[in-house]
């Protein structure tokens, strides 16, 4: 491809002509007519519960609704835009006043998925042996099946008004704390992110002592996390015994759609594996030459990759790559890179890091922050899995257009896997030790760290349910418990390293982590599959194209891939065990 016909900065004229094109508030003025004349018709008239025929005609009208309600491109015009500016105040305000006026709208249409929920049994049976139903079996199994959990309607909306001062709230002031606090270095005042960026770049010493002052100021400052922890896990024991659920985490598995089964499976398996972990901890600190590893050890490179990967160079490896995987692929790549659909560079007022903007009814766009770093060209690669998943998944109805949080990750580590193999031949042998290296502790990191936390966070709600509330103390304590068990003897943790839970976030959304686990070890295994038989590229676009079709469970038992057996994670991890089998020769090789 010529360099020329690379855009490496968003074309939103996709979307619109400009910030004020009349255009956006004619679409969300359809999107709020659509979502009245729905409730209109059906919110006073429930007889569609208790007649087949009439159901029929409501499904058919709501996923008619669906597709102009169902469009993100009135609010995902001014969103992008203010990620790439963020001083453009007239985005921000468009932004937020199109998120407004469209919720508010759309909670005009939150009563037929509710009314549905309460068909009886019989009809239910009946609507699932008629093949009229097909097209609509599994998106309403999966209200029946959230709809045991399910409480009236007004107290819904309760749960729902109090879910901003009884969780949001409380998140988002700690949040805010822990943005306005700074430790001394060098002379002058860093934020606490700040530090978190440096400390792998400097030597020992200096680390250890930047992270003891971020610790500290963790553990002064552990009051709010202490008191926040304790409200939001009562709150949702509350919602939980209203709705029936007897497991802290069940509410995040029926989100994700999974059975809870599967992910107790998974859980049980990486735990009782965590001594890969531990294999691949202690070949960390031998390559660093350390005895042992202190916590600031886990996340330093093991060396210095000065091969740089321009963002020209870089496409015409990601082309070649997916030109022998599969021409759909290498299409849709050439596309993104052609029609201004990747925004590369970083700029004053531009967001950090990377994502993939997909929606229904508008182009999907990937944001970077380049730095010619191999990091650039794998977050390339991981973002071209999600957005080729989401635009493969569009051939899905209205209904099941989109993909589930448990399968999300899976397409974009497997892209990753993918490009991975084409960058190590691009890298000098001394260089390709560390990058191998490197990618196996993204691995490492993705699986045991994040099921450790699964842990933590089980007996945190456990015992809070239990017993009322824990301190700060206990909360740290039982951190570096759980963080212990997955690193081994080879991590020596301080007491005050566990008030690490202070700042890290996901626990604040509930068993999110475990996602991150279960996409990681399936892709590894269409990975593998792949490897072996290159024609497996059918099953992984079979896959691609399921959108929310199906189970989670289901979708991968179609190609091969079953979850619902234990022994499938424990194969998986062996997988990762291999690759620490064969990174442990290539070092004892380059030390003789």
């Amino acid at each position: 491809m010529k360099k020329s016909t690379l855009k490496t900065e968003w074309d939103l004229t996709l979307l619109y002509k400009s910030i004020s094109d009349p255009q956006i508030d004619a679409d969300v003025q359809a999107i709020e007519k659509a979502c009245a004349d729905f409730s209109k018709k059906y919110s006073k008239n429930n007889t569609y519960t208790t007649d087949k025929i009439l159901l029929l005609k409501a499904l058919k009208d709501y996923e008619k609704t669906l597709t102009i309600v169902g469009s993100s491109k009135p609010y995902s015009y001014p969103a992008l835009m203010r990620d790439v500016d963020s001083t453009n105040t007239k985005a921000q305000s468009k932004m937020n006043q199109v998120l407004n006026e469209v919720t508010k709208s759309m909670n005009n249409m939150v009563f037929f998925p509710l009314a549905l929920g309460k068909i009886d049994v019989s009809m239910q049976k009946s609507v699932n042996a008629d093949s009229k139903f097909e097209k609509y079996s599994y998106f309403l199994n999966s209200l029946w099946k959230k709809a045991k959990y399910q409480l009236s309607e007004d107290v819904e909306k309760v749960l729902a008004l109090k879910s901003m001062p009884a969780h949001q709230m409380w998140v988002d002031t700690q949040a805010k704390l822990l943005s306005l606090q700074t430790i001394p270095y060098k002379k002058k005042q860093i934020t606490l992110s700040m530090a978190s960026v440096l400390i792998p770049e400097l030597p020992k010493q200096e680390r250890v002592a930047l992270h003891k002052l971020v610790r500290a100021k963790l553990k002064e400052i552990s009051f709010l996390a202490e008191a926040e922890l304790n409200a939001i896990v009562a709150d949702k024991k509350i919602s939980d015994e209203l709705r029936g659920l007897t497991k802290p985490y069940s509410a995040t598995i029926l989100e994700f759609q999974n059975d809870e089964k599967t992910i107790e499976s998974l859980v049980k398996a990486v735990t009782n594996n965590f001594p890969i972990a531990h294999r691949y901890l202690k070949l960390r600190a031998k390559v660093l030459g350390y005895k042992k590893l202190h916590p600031t050890d886990m996340g330093v490179p093991i060396g210095k990759i000065k091969s740089k990967f321009t963002y020209e160079k870089s496409v015409a490896i990601i082309r070649k790559t997916l030109s022998k995987i599969s021409p759909q692929y290498e299409q849709i790549f050439n596309d993104f890179v052609t029609d201004g659909r990747i925004d590369v560079y970083p700029r004053k007022g531009k967001r950090d890091g990377g994502y993939c903007w997909s929606g229904y009814n508008i182009p999907t766009y990937i944001l970077l922050n380049w730095s010619d770093a191999v990091r650039s060209i794998t977050t390339l690669g991981h973002e071209m899995g999600h957005a080729i998943h989401g635009e493969m998944s569009k051939t899905q109805p209205i209904l099941y257009k989109s993909h589930t949080t448990s399968v999300a990750e899976v397409a974009s580590t497997l892209f990753e896997n993918f490009i991975f193999d084409e960058v190590i031949k691009e890298l000098p042998e001394k260089e390709k030790i560390i990058a191998i290296f490197e990618r196996l502790s993204d691995s490492v990191n993705t699986i045991f760290p994040q099921v450790a936390l699964f842990n933590f966070e089980n007996e945190l709600h456990n015992t809070i349910n239990t017993t009322g509330s824990m301190s700060a103390k206990d909360m740290a304590i039982l951190m570096n418990k759980h963080m212990s068990a997955y690193t081994g003897s080879i991590c020596e943790f301080e007491e005050d390293d566990g008030y690490k839970f202070v700042r890290w976030n996901h626990i604040r959304y509930f068993f999110y982590t475990v996602s991150y686990a279960y996409g990681q070890l399936i892709s590894t295994a269409l990975y593998n599959k792949h490897k072996q038989d290159p024609t497996y590229i059918e099953k992984i676009n079979q896959f691609m194209k399921a959108g929310e079709s199906d189970t989670p469970e289901n979708i991968f038992k179609a190609i091969g891939i079953d979850t619902t057996k234990p022994e499938f994670f424990v194969d998986a991890l062996k997988s990762i065990e291999q690759d620490i089998t064969e990174l442990e020769k290539l070092v004892a090789k380059k030390k003789k």
